[in-house]
C-alpha cells in the first residue's frame, strides 16, 4: 500500500506544480512576443530603405531631366537672355525724359491755376487797342529787321537728343580715322545671322586684318583696359564729356591710366569677345550715351 501522504506534503506538492506551470507560461510568453518585435524592426527598416531609394530615383531623374530637356535650357532661350543684357540702356536719357515730362507737367498745372485765379480786365476802348496793335507790328518789323529777315510763318524744329550730342561732340573734340577698313555694320538696328549678336549696334564696324594697327582718334585718358565681357579686349579712352571704346582687339599697347595722344598706336585688331570675324568695334559716346560715329567723322 502506497504510504499515506499528509496534507502539508500534498500542499507542498500542489504549490510546486503551480509555480513550475506558472514558469513554463511565462516563457512561452516571452518567446511569442520576441519575434513580433523582431518583425516591427524589420518593417521599419524597410519602409527606411524604400524612401532611400525613392528619393535616390527622384534626384536621378530630375538631374537626366535637366541634362536632357531642350526646352528648359535651349540655346533659342539663351540667346535671347544675351541679346537683352547686351542691349545698351541709356537710364540718364531715361531720367531727363522723365523729370522734364514732370517739370512740363507742374508748370501747365501753375499756368491754369493762376488763369483760374486771374481776374478779369475790362475790355479797352477800340482806339487804345488799335495803337497797341500798331505798336506791336512795327516792334515785331523791328525784330525781323534784327534778326535778319526771317520768314513769314517759318518755325524752328528742335533738335534730338542724339543731334544735339552729335554737335556737342563735333564742338569739343576732333578725330582722325583709327584705321582704314570696309564698314561691316553701321550704327542702329541690324538684321543679325546669329542669337548671339545684339541687333541694337551701339558702335560702327570696321573690317581689317588680324594684327593691323589701331590709331588713337583723339587725344585723352585710358580710363579701361579690359578682357572680358562681349567686347573682349578693348580699351575706353576718355576726353571731358566724350568717351571712344576700341573692342575686339588682339592685343592692348596701353593700359588703364596711361594719356594717350592723337594717331597713337594703341592695340591691335582681332576677333576677341562675342565676334564673329577680325575686325573694329568702334563707338563713341557722349555723356555715356551712344552716338553714330559715321555723322562725326568719315570712316
Amino acid at each position: 500500500m502506497e504510504k499515506s501522504i499528509s496534507v502539508e506534503e500534498r500542499i507542498r506538492r500542489a504549490e510546486e506544480i503551480y509555480l513550475r506551470r506558472k514558469n513554463l507560461n511565462d516563457t512561452q510568453n516571452r518567446t511569442q512576443k520576441l519575434p513580433i518585435n523582431d518583425n516591427k524592426k524589420d518593417i521599419k527598416l524597410l519602409k527606411k530603405m524604400i524612401m532611400q531609394i525613392l528619393i535616390c530615383v527622384c534626384i536621378y531623374f530630375l538631374i537626366y531631366t535637366i541634362q536632357n530637356s531642350g526646352s528648359i535650357f535651349s540655346e533659342n532661350i539663351i540667346n535671347k537672355t544675351r541679346e537683352i543684357l547686351a542691349y545698351d540702356t541709356n537710364f540718364v536719357e531715361i531720367y531727363e525724359t522723365v523729370k522734364n515730362a514732370i517739370i512740363t507737367f507742374n508748370q501747365n498745372i501753375i499756368g491754369n491755376e493762376k488763369q483760374e485765379e486771374q481776374p478779369k480786365i475790362e475790355e479797352e476802348p477800340k482806339e487804345n487797342k488799335d495803337e497797341e496793335q500798331k505798336a506791336e507790328e512795327v516792334r515785331e518789323v523791328q525784330n525781323q529787321d534784327a534778326i535778319g529777315g526771317a520768314e513769314e510763318g517759318q518755325t524752328e524744329i528742335p533738335l534730338t537728343q542724339e543731334e544735339q550730342d552729335i554737335q556737342n561732340v563735333k564742338n569739343t573734340t576732333t578725330f582722325i580715322k583709327p584705321i582704314s577698313g570696309t564698314i561691316t555694320s553701321s550704327y542702329g538696328y541690324r538684321e543679325t545671322a546669329t542669337g548671339t549678336v545684339p541687333k541694337n549696334h551701339t558702335g560702327t564696324d570696321i573690317a581689317a586684318n588680324l594684327g593691323t594697327k589701331i590709331y588713337s582718334s583723339t587725344e585723352g585718358e585710358v580710363v579701361l583696359a579690359s578682357e572680358e565681357g562681349d567686347y573682349g579686349k578693348h580699351l575706353k579712352i576718355q576726353i571731358g564729356e566724350v568717351s571712344i571704346i576700341y573692342a575686339h582687339c588682339n592685343n592692348l599697347y596701353v593700359k588703364q591710366g596711361d594719356h594717350v595722344t592723337q594717331g597713337q598706336e594703341i592695340a591691335e585688331v582681332g576677333s576677341t569677345g562675342n565676334s564673329t570675324g577680325p575686325h573694329l568695334h568702334f563707338e563713341i559716346r557722349y555723356q555715356e550715351r551712344t552716338v553714330n560715329a559715321q555723322n562725326i567723322l568719315d570712316l
